[in-house]
């Protein structure tokens, strides 16, 4: 169980995000996660997908120990068309019109949206299984979904989530480089592409572990605000959790 204060806080900074996010009247969630097997393994494992339901479920984990409870989520199935149609021209994705919904997107949309009122299209990046995609292609990825929403009339926003350095499931869940990871936030605020994009694997192996590959769902959110400086307002390493907690916004200059 997480110490009092390090779950009050990390609460209190998701419900300030909420509070962010409601203010800016979305139509539509797009949620960049990484996928962790519960809908693709090794025998059909997509660099990039887009959810095109009606509908999602989650979590997929026992939601008693998750503390969530199981639910379903609205989609817009006709509106993830319209998105594909246009990241299609810059990106090969794949897509899904089933989909069940792990920690990695269901722990945030529970603090987020926690009425489950909002429309909801889940983005996956492989970041489990490699070969893994390039950072670039992460980046050029992310210009892709926001050339798309910005193609289209609704309001679109768009989340990532996804750890920095950890070690899930292996002796050292609940090890965290905080140094690392803040190297690595310092250059996503400042939406520095170049800096971003010269972690190797290897490096990211050693220092951040097998759960540092997400970094790809931070990446493609600087992609998709190119230009853009983030602010990283809530960041605590929470052993319990397995991973330095992190909230951060980006504001884009219209």
């Amino acid at each position: 169980m997480a110490a009092p204060d390090d779950k009050n806080s990390l609460y209190e900074a998701f419900d300030e995000m909420r509070q962010a996010l409601e203010a800016t009247k979305p139509d539509a969630l797009i949620v960049i996660a990484a996928e962790h097997f519960a809908n693709f393994f090794m025998d059909n494992m997509p660099a990039y997908c887009i959810g095109m339901g009606e509908e999602y479920e989650g979590p997929i984990e026992d939601p008693e120990w998750l503390g969530i409870p199981r639910t379903k989520v609205p989609g817009n199935p006709d509106l993830s068309k319209r998105i594909i149609q246009k990241v299609l021209n810059d990106i090969d994705v794949a897509y899904a019109e089933e989909w069940k919904f792990d920690h990695g997107i269901s722990v945030p949309l529970n603090f987020l949206t926690p009425n489950y009122d909002l429309d909801i299209i889940p983005v996956n990046i492989n970041c489990q299984g490699p070969p893994l995609t390039p950072l670039h292609r992460a980046w050029a990825f992310g210009q892709a979904l926001r050339k798309a929403c910005d193609a289209v009339p609704e309001r679109i926003a768009i989340v990532g989530t996804g750890g920095i350095s950890h070690w899930p499931a292996t002796p050292d869940s609940g090890k965290i480089d905080t140094s690392w990871d803040k190297a690595f936030l310092d250059k996503w605020t400042s939406n520095d592409k170049q800096s971003m994009l010269s972690y190797t694997d290897e490096e990211t192996w050693k220092e951040g572990g097998q759960g540092g590959f997400e970094i790809r769902t931070f990446i493609a959110i600087s992609g998709a605000t190119e230009g853009c400086k983030a602010r990283v307002d809530y960041y605590r390493p929470i052993p319990i959790f397995a991973v330095g907690c992190t909230i951060g916004i980006v504001e884009l200059e219209l």
